[in-house]
């Protein structure tokens, strides 16, 4: 079964060919970083717009890449939150076009489910049971993960995010937009341990994040440094660059192995674009071989925002028999808002499945 699936949620547009039998066949990604640097960050309206230009050429990349016509599609998946309201229309539009022109199945994918087994499209893979970090742009969550569908919050962010941290971090210190990546990147030549900032909830007993109050430090460090010498010298920006790093990977690492510890599991799987933060990826390496587990990454080109996530995800529910494909009706809505748990079909079910 051949599966097109579009991903719009917010800044990238995405279109990807899956085989239920085969695996990914080709995908396409175009992100719109260059056009909203300019206005150092997302502009809603610009984003839905370009996701129009692009969506159709990106479809028909992704078409003759995998040596396929429209008519070798057996259904269509489409990202339907959560996310930006125009930005998910473009693309749940599309989808639901061609599903009705070629009267195929039409399969809402929820955008995180999509980040949550992304890394199932990587070698070795995860069995279920495992317990994921969600590390996505406004999203960071710890999940137990039984199956396909089966999903549990463990804990999640009270406000900012990790990646949110990153980016308002990284806007403080002037570093432009995308702040996350430009701060990681600025991290490797500073040193961590020049600036002490705290690690919110820590030690809090629980699995919730916080990271509010590290920008709020980072803010008062960058004010005391401009009272006393009036700028910030270029190793202070890397060193500081490395302590925010450190402090938030800090946080994601510690709740991660205690989520570990309480479900017993042994294998953790981490997506979204924070997954691919080199310091993340080596400090859980090493925590989990210590703890005699295993840690699975998606590809880094399957990091952030893409179609492969929505068309596997939707492989993977019509596999796990979560999906009705008989059904005709095209009607549809996005949903900006949407829980993950809503979608969930209970562990009983999940571990069926697995």
């Amino acid at each position: 079964m051949n599966i097109i699936g579009f991903e719009s949620s917010c800044d990238e547009t995405g279109v990807a060919l899956v085989s239920t039998e085969k695996g990914l066949l080709s995908h396409a990604l175009h992100t719109q970083i260059a056009m909203h640097r300019e206005y150092g960050g997302v502009v809603p309206e610009l984003a839905s717009r370009d996701h129009i230009r692009r969506v159709l050429p990106l479809t028909r990349q992704v078409l003759d890449e995998a040596g396929l016509t429209m008519d070798q599609i057996d259904a269509v998946a489409y990202t339907a939150g959560p996310g930006l309201a125009g930005a998910l229309l473009v693309g749940a539009s599309v989808a639901q076009s061609f599903a009705w022109a070629r009267d195929l199945p039409a399969i809402p994918i929820h955008h995180l489910e999509g980040h949550l087994l992304s890394p199932l499209l990587a070698e070795p893979r995860p069995q279920f049971p495992f317990v994921a970090l969600l590390v996505s742009g406004g999203h960071t969550q710890l999940m137990r993960v039984d199956g396909v569908g089966a999903y549990e919050l463990l804990g999640e962010t009270l406000d900012d995010a990790a990646g949110e941290a990153f980016d308002k971090t990284a806007k403080l210190m002037g570093l432009g937009y995308p702040g996350g990546p430009a701060l990681s990147k600025l991290a490797e030549r500073g040193d961590a341990a020049s600036f002490d900032l705290p690690r919110p909830m820590l030690h809090s007993g629980d699995l919730d994040f916080s990271f509010s109050g590290l920008k709020t430090a980072v803010l008062t460090r960058l004010k005391s440094i401009e009272k006393r010498s009036g700028h910030l010298e270029p190793q202070q920006q890397a060193d500081l660059a490395a302590a925010t790093q450190a402090a938030i990977v800090d946080v994601l690492a510690e709740k991660s192995l205690k989520a570990m510890k309480r479900t017993g599991f042994k294998r953790l799987v981490v997506a979204g674009g924070v997954g691919a933060n080199r310091l993340l990826r080596d400090r859980l390496v090493l925590a989990m071989k210590k703890m005699g587990g295993e840690v699975f990454f998606p590809p880094l080109d399957l990091c952030t925002d893409n179609g492969a996530m929505i068309a596997y995800a939707a492989a993977c529910r019509v596999q796990a028999g979560l999906v009705d494909l008989a059904s005709g009706d095209h009607a549809f809505t996005v949903r900006p808002r949407w829980d993950l748990q809503e979608i969930s079909q209970g562990r009983a079910e999940g571990e069926a499945h697995a």
